[in-house]
């Protein structure tokens, strides 16, 4: 009888973890449920929130001088712009005009010699390095020209990351990189690493992986440098789509003069001025 009550108790247990199986796998799917009717509240936040009649971000007066060879190199010789909320500007110029220390000034990786920055009201030229990181962490999303994602991770991964990395609850991870994979078209290709697939889809996960924590500015360093004519054509919609969808407002550097049509405004740039 011995082996009987060992079998009995041994069909027990199986049929308690299964049990307790079915039970964790129906909690998942109700903490699913409610990570995506929280990631979809947070969406209609996003777009239902109140434009404002301001510019997201004024620049007033923007030196940038660097000292070479005990001589003072004037990069960028009086800036004033601003990017307006859930628009598409564009600062065009050739290589050495000024173009990329402009973006890096707007995105607070360095700070102007002279002149004022305001972002969202606040006067992101006098803030400290932490205070700025913050505001990149929440509130900003970089796109590099060399797509900038990790060769050894997949695309969902990829965007998985940059999630990670602003802090965001571990629980909205899933619903909004796949949310974010879908946006920018490559729902079906988000386990699939960097080098299998092309040079536009690579440019789409850096999107993709720029907005997933919901910024309020993308900047973007040259986007379709690398992209033919067809693939630029593409990046340049999918901008367009995200700032319809996400409500965020883009600022971004080129020297393609076949992309400007779809710009809200361009600035000239030459020899680090506006003309």
């Amino acid at each position: 009888m011995k082996w009987w009550k060992k079998e009995k108790a041994g069909a027990q247990a199986a049929v308690a973890d299964q049990d307790e199986k079915e039970a964790a796998e129906l909690s998942d799917e109700a903490d699913v449920s409610a990570v995506k009717q929280e990631t979809a509240a947070a969406r209609d936040l996003v777009l239902n929130r109140p434009v404002p009649s301001g510019p997201l971000m004024n620049v007033q007066g923007v030196v940038r001088t660097f000292q070479v060879g005990g001589k003072p190199l004037h990069v960028l010789k009086g800036i004033h712009m601003e990017v307006q909320y859930q628009k598409l500007v564009m600062l065009r110029g050739r290589s050495g005009s000024g173009k990329t220390t402009l973006l890096n000034m707007l995105g607070g990786l360095d700070q102007p010699t002279e002149g004022e920055i305001w972002f969202d009201d606040k006067p992101f030229h006098k803030l400290g390095d932490d205070k700025r990181t913050t505001v990149r962490r929440k509130d900003m999303g970089f796109i590099f020209q060399a797509f900038a994602l990790m060769p050894l991770l997949s695309a969902y991964e990829n965007v998985e990351l940059s999630l990670r990395m602003a802090q965001v609850p571990k629980a909205q991870w899933k619903p909004r990189v796949i949310e974010v994979m879908e946006l920018v078209g490559l729902g079906k290709r988000m386990h699939h690493r960097p080098f299998e697939l092309s040079g536009g889809e690579q440019q789409r996960v850096a999107i993709a992986k720029a907005i997933a924590h919901r910024p309020r500015l993308l900047l973007a360093d040259e986007p379709t440098a690398e992209l033919d004519s067809q693939m630029s054509a593409q990046i340049m919609a999918v901008f367009k789509n995200i700032i319809q969808t996400e409500g965020v407002s883009i600022c971004m550097t080129t020297h393609d003069p076949t992309i400007l049509e779809v710009a809200d405004h361009v600035y000239e740039m030459v020899d680090g001025k506006f003309v």
